[in-house]
């Protein structure tokens, strides 16, 4: 009776289901689907390299379960565009992979996302400029009830700069110099190749797009001219080695928001979600005897250390002057120098994972109306905006020393959102620092008072301003101008304002000098 009664019971389920069947029963769609946006637009690629994936999203807003005949891409085959399509029928494993879907379902009131990628090559496109806009069509469905989403890319021609492979793999080959200085090539773990005499002026016609390390031959010198773009890939950067030189001439810009003159160098991602993202690329690194380095007018952002000084603190001129620049969104430090000697003038660093600027191991370091900030908010941050320290760390248990030479900093801003906002760590004898003129964030009473915390010390810290609100712009997206409400408003020394008599965006400075890279202005509401 038991076993009777289960027959019974499961029958009855089966015909209840069978009879929910024509819920799956689809009809074609007769055009009236509905989509998230009407252009896809794929932000900017570069020539050969891969888009991101974009999606679309398409609606069944009515109450029948339909089926889409086709979804296609209107230049077909020819198409640089290829899509995924979350459901139906496609074309993969053939030679039209990803340009041709057919028989696609969509439930009642239900959606689908269609994902959408690119890798263009411009030498095969109609015209041969630098900047080409590329663009195709999704159709669904045919005749009276095609509809279509348009797609746009913007394709830039750029130089691109990589290392051989290394045999038959994918693996580059490694930079292999003389690290120590004992005329000796060392092999390196720095993937990348030396440049080439052509390859030792970066103009502004293309962006520059690099692969490893671009590393200048001994005795060389590589020159960016104003209005270049440098682009870097992950793990990637600049080597100026031994006896050679790095020249950046970039030169004031009419337009703010252009830049048509800046030398930029930052990722080689070009969508807009990338545009402030530390740590895309490695560093711009000034090796160990490299010699007359200088930057003029060039923003650095998004790198791991923006730029690394190495040694030479005790040549006759400075390993580094830097002007008129601003270093962003480094997640380690935004200027670093090892043993080394940098002299800067109306730089602006902000937003790093560690330290804005760091001079470790000693060296001697010059700052004259610089703003150095650090409104670092992606993660924990352990060290503050300006790190001066005269050591390094040779096992567990010994350190090696050696002089800080020489520290000024001059009708600076040294801010953030942490405190204390520099830290004077010495373990040697030598350890030489004065700031004048300066707006200082530092309220640590554990500190004040002891070695190098002595404020009232003319020698050390002389008409200073301290934890007064600088009113920066907006210091979390690198808007680092002063208003009218500064603490930093009139506070500069002018023997040191008549030596940069103009501010980064070259507005001249009042008889009261503001301190930081810029004079202050009256914000818009």
């Amino acid at each position: 009776m038991k076993r009777l009664l289960y027959f019974f019971i499961c029958f009855g389920i089966l015909i209840f289901w069978s009879s929910c069947r024509n819920d799956f029963e689809f009809t074609p769609s007769t055009g009236n689907l509905e989509f998230a946006r009407d252009t896809v637009y794929l932000d900017t690629v570069f020539n050969n390299i891969g888009s991101s994936t974009y999606n679309l999203k398409v609606y069944n807003r009515s109450d029948e379960d339909i089926v889409i005949p086709t979804i296609q891409l209107e230049r077909g085959t020819a198409s640089f565009y290829r899509m995924n399509v979350d459901g139906g029928t496609g074309d993969a494993g053939t030679p039209e992979e990803g340009k041709f879907f057919e028989n696609v379902e969509l439930l009642a009131n239900d959606s689908l996302f269609i994902f959408i990628e690119t890798t263009i090559d411009i030498t095969t496109l109609p015209t041969l400029d630098t900047e080409f806009l590329y663009t195709d069509r999704i159709l669904f469905d045919g005749g009276t009830n095609q509809q279509d989403v348009d797609l746009v890319t913007l394709v830039k021609d750029a130089v691109f700069i990589y290392p051989d492979f290394q045999g038959n793999t994918t693996i580059f080959e490694n930079l292999n110099f003389d690290v120590d200085g004992d005329g000796i090539i060392d092999e390196t773990s720095l993937p990348g190749r030396f440049l080439t005499n052509s390859e030792l002026t970066f103009t502004n016609e293309k962006p520059y797009v690099i692969y490893g390390y671009a590393a200048t031959p001994e005795g060389e010198t590589l020159t960016m001219e104003a209005g270049a773009r440098v682009h870097f890939h992950a793990d990637s950067g600049i080597l100026i080695t031994n006896n050679s030189t790095l020249t950046i001439n970039g030169a004031i810009s009419s337009d703010q928001e252009l830049l048509e003159n800046e030398v930029i160098l930052e990722g080689d991602r070009l969508e807009p979600i990338f545009e402030d993202v530390p740590g895309q690329w490695g560093t711009v690194y000034l090796f160990n005897g490299s010699v007359n380095n200088t930057i003029n007018h060039a923003t650095i952002k998004n790198a791991t250390i923006g730029v690394l000084a190495e040694g030479n603190d005790d040549a006759p001129t400075d390993k580094l002057t830097i002007t008129n620049s601003q270093i962003y969104n480094t997640s380690s430090f935004g200027l670093l120098g090892r043993a080394s000697s940098i002299l800067a003038e109306n730089v602006v660093i902000n937003n790093s994972g560690q330290s804005s600027f760091a001079g470790t191991i000693g060296g001697k370091y010059n700052f004259t109306h610089c703003t150095i900030a650090n409104y670092w908010n992606n993660s924990f941050r352990q060290f503050p905006s300006v790190l001066l320290n005269d050591f390094t760390q040779i096992d567990e248990t010994t350190i090696g020393t050696n002089p800080l030479m020489e520290a000024n900093f001059n009708n600076c801003i040294i801010y953030g959102n942490d405190n204390p906002e520099f830290i004077l760590d010495q373990q040697g004898d030598d350890f030489s620092f004065k700031f004048t003129n300066c707006l200082l964030r530092f309220d640590n009473s554990n500190l004040e008072g002891t070695t190098n915390y002595i404020f009232s010390d003319s020698n050390l810290y002389e008409n200073n301003i301290f934890n007064q609100d600088p009113d920066f712009k907006a210091p979390f997206d690198n808007l680092m101008q002063i208003g009218e409400d500064s603490g930093a408003n009139g506070i500069g020394n002018t023997i040191f304002s008549t030596q940069v008599p103009f501010d980064l965006l070259n507005t001249s400075r009042s008889a009261s000098p503001d301190a930081g890279a810029f004079e202050s202005v009256i914000f818009d509401d």
